[in-house]
């Protein structure tokens, strides 16, 4: 958690992290993980969704609540020195997650989506115009199609797409002919979280580079909960991405943006703690970052995301990253042992998060996940806010089993046994 003023040593504290990966011992820090649901013992696997929280995170929350409950930044008092502390002290530990060196470059957001329309409507209103184009890829959430669908619309401008071949990659071979002089922005999902997909996102922007004066952004709700992120490293100009799915609350996010960008937009929204002074016929704006966070934020939301990462942050990433793969390839290969099943995304465990989707001949995808419910098993069935996804393999839909680092082979063995309940109800 963030450090806190001394005299607060009573405050909650999370406890040693295990010297060694053991997913056991990690499981006990989830308390939703511990819980029946339909007479059964909960396995989750919706974790694209959302994750679960640790107590660590919750105590946080609850410690925020009952001590440090007041209002960032425009308090003298007690309450509120301690709680604009806190807050800030989580802005840096998530800057640092991202490998970003300065914590005034990150934005409180209310998660990917509001970054990624806060970049289209701040920056894109100014930098794109008719006749414009914006390159997008057939993979992305919804989150980072319809913000830029919305600016075409405005502007006049035109979205291009990269395409994706049969394993969920996308076709660099037409790179070049996509991007052009008119090529203003390029927003790309960093990893897929309909597929799984881990894009080749460096290689990438080092072709927009060379190519264009194009700003870079990345959808990162995924890569920053599954993968170890630089934004620097990376070369992108933004990077959005969530804290509920890394470990933290909902409702809060952020936006890591090239300060030389930040300071050159307009405001996003307007309203109190956003400005520097206000006459009647004008205003001046607050400096990066409160030039972009008006009206009173998600505090404890913010507070919360820097306990997560202090979790995630104790403990051993490469061997978190290993556990995660070698369940993903075990999972694949159970569940290819099933009649009729079709797994979408990369055939290689190593090239794809914790994400496995896949329809089965006998059932929808709705009526999969209804039965696996029943038994205790909790998985995601539908679009999965990726429709052009779902359109280029021709299916309306798919089942999506998404693992996490609390995941074990009992969960995947757990998810099989149900969908074999399923071939049996549909014959």
């Amino acid at each position: 958690m963030p450090t806190l003023p001394a005299d607060l040593d009573s405050g909650p504290r999370r406890g040693p992290a295990p010297a060694a990966f053991d997913v056991e011992r990690l499981r006990a820090d989830f308390p939703a993980l511990h819980q029946e649901v339909h007479g059964h013992p909960l396995v989750y696997l919706d974790n694209a969704a959302t994750t679960q929280k640790p107590t660590a995170v919750l105590d946080v929350l609850r410690h925020y609540y009952e001590r440090d409950n007041a209002n960032v930044h425009r308090g003298i008092h007690e309450l509120s020195r301690r709680a604009t502390e806190e807050y800030e002290a989580a802005r840096r530990t998530v800057a640092g997650w991202i490998g970003a060196t300065d914590s005034s470059e990150l934005i409180w957001t209310r998660g990917t989506t509001d970054g990624i329309n806060l970049v289209a409507a701040a920056w894109g209103v100014d930098h794109v115009g008719e006749g414009d184009e914006i390159l997008l890829s057939i993979l992305e959430h919804h989150s980072n199609l319809v913000p830029w669908q919305l600016l075409a619309r405005r502007t006049g401008a035109r979205i291009r797409y990269l395409e994706i071949d049969d394993d969920g990659g996308w076709i660099l071979d037409d790179l070049g002919d996509l991007l052009s002089s008119r090529t203003r922005i390029v927003a790309l999902s960093h990893v897929s979280n309909a597929l799984g997909t881990i894009n080749p996102v460096q290689d990438v922007v080092a072709r927009v580079r060379e190519a264009t004066d194009a700003v870079v952004l990345l959808d990162g709700a995924q890569g920053a909960a599954h993968l170890e992120v630089d934004v620097n490293a990376l070369g992108v100009d933004f990077y959005a991405f969530s804290a509920h799915k890394m470990c933290g609350p909902t409702g809060i996010g952020g936006l890591w943006g090239r300060r030389e960008l930040l300071d050159e937009m307009a405001p996003y929204q307007g309203g109190g703690e956003m400005i520097s002074l206000v006459e009647r016929d004008s205003s001046t704006w607050a400096s990066v970052p409160q030039k972009f966070e008006a009206g009173t934020p998600n505090i404890a939301g913010a507070i919360g995301f820097g306990a997560a990462v202090d979790y995630l942050s104790a403990l051993p990433h490469d061997q978190l990253l290993a556990h995660e793969r070698e369940l993903v390839g075990y999972a694949m290969e159970r569940l290819r042992s099933l009649e009729g099943i079709r797994i979408f995304g990369p055939p290689d465990p190593e090239a794809r998060s914790g994400v496995v989707p896949f329809t089965l001949d006998a059932a929808h995808p709705h009526d999969i996940s209804t039965i696996v419910d029943a038994k205790g098993v909790a998985i995601r069935a539908g679009h999965h806010c990726a429709q052009l996804v779902m359109q280029h393999y021709g299916v309306p839909a798919t089942a999506r089993a998404s693992f996490y680092f609390y995941n074990t082979r009992d969960d995947a063995d757990r998810l099989v046994d149900a969908l074999g309940d399923v071939l049996e109800i549909f014959g």
